[in-house]
């Protein structure tokens, strides 16, 4: 179900550096997600977002709070989206709220970093291009080299080989691209071989990054959720999550020395960096009375 809902604020600043991904900002023009990724973490009760599985909360009033908070700003920094849901679930193409908050970004000359599981963002690759005068980049979380596996884990979300399609198309647009392969599923997803194929496609596809993350976050209704997902299409490996990790926040992926080097050893191969370049922010001119602000 689509529910409106008004926001207070907008943007939140990123407390501490960033190590992954640089930001200053962060920002969620919804709450809930139509993707429905099994292991989604934004499930957990910390988050306070109730009917997770059921319903998408619209920010109706977000883009108008975005222009005058961007206005407000005194340091231009990242301005991250897609750490709580998805900027291009399947609602996006309908309502388009993220597209009009890139307007509004373009309009200020921020930075962007996007992630995403949907070659949706295709259709904004104009803005994105205008904002990369500034800094933009666009992360494709892929975790699973199948499409088969995939429309499991994620069944709302388009397949892998269409993110692939579409990191190629906006690398050879010029913008900043690249994947994001986190969380690794422990017992499903955390093999050689799927690893392996993940980074050969994405150097394929001209990734220019990708960040890993050998494992997943399990707590109290994310575990409760993803358990019984487990349960229906992955029987007799909910015992093993038991076993390997019980209550724990954390579940590490297997063999992650493996892994890790596995990774590592094709990165250095096909010349793929796992740290993407990130925009240093800065301090804002001074706006000259009667001219507009000037980067």
């Amino acid at each position: 179900m689509i529910k409106e809902i008004q926001a207070k604020t907008i943007l939140s600043r990123v407390k501490g550096p960033d190590d992954w991904f640089g930001l200053y900002y962060n920002f969620n023009l919804y709450r809930g997600c139509g993707h429905q990724c099994i292991d989604c973490d934004s499930r957990s009760e910390c988050y306070q977002i109730e009917n997770f599985n059921q319903d998408v909360l619209v920010k109706v009033n977000a883009v108008e709070l975005l222009r005058q908070e961007l206005a407000s700003k005194r340091v231009v920094g990242t301005i991250g989206t897609g750490s709580m849901n998805d900027p291009y679930m399947p609602l996006e193409a309908k309502i388009g709220l993220t597209r009009r908050a890139l307007e509004a970004i373009a309009e200020f000359h921020f930075p962007i970093h996007i992630i995403t599981k949907s070659d949706l963002v295709l259709r904004d690759v104009d803005l994105l291009e205008q904002i990369g005068r500034t800094y933009a980049a666009v992360s494709f979380t892929i975790t699973a080299a199948e499409d088969s596996l995939a429309g499991i884990v994620e069944p709302g979300a388009p397949p892998t080989s269409r993110r692939l399609v579409a990191m190629r198309a906006l690398a050879e647009k010029g913008i900043l691209t690249g994947v994001t392969l986190m969380p690794v599923l422990p017992f499903i997803e955390d093999n050689e071989e799927n690893i392996s194929g993940i980074v050969q496609m994405s150097h394929e596809n001209g990734a220019k990054y990708i960040l890993p993350a050998f494992g997943m976050t399990l707590r109290d209704r994310q575990r409760a959720y993803y358990y019984a997902k487990l349960d229906k299409y992955f029987p007799g490996i909910r015992p093993r999550y038991e076993k390997s990790f019980g209550e724990r926040y954390s579940a590490k992926a297997r063999n992650q020395a493996g892994l890790q080097k596995c990774f590592s050893d094709l990165c250095r191969q096909y010349g793929i960096p796992t740290r993407m370049p990130v925009f240093a922010p800065q301090k804002r001119q001074r706006e000259v009375k009667g001219q507009p602000t000037l980067f």
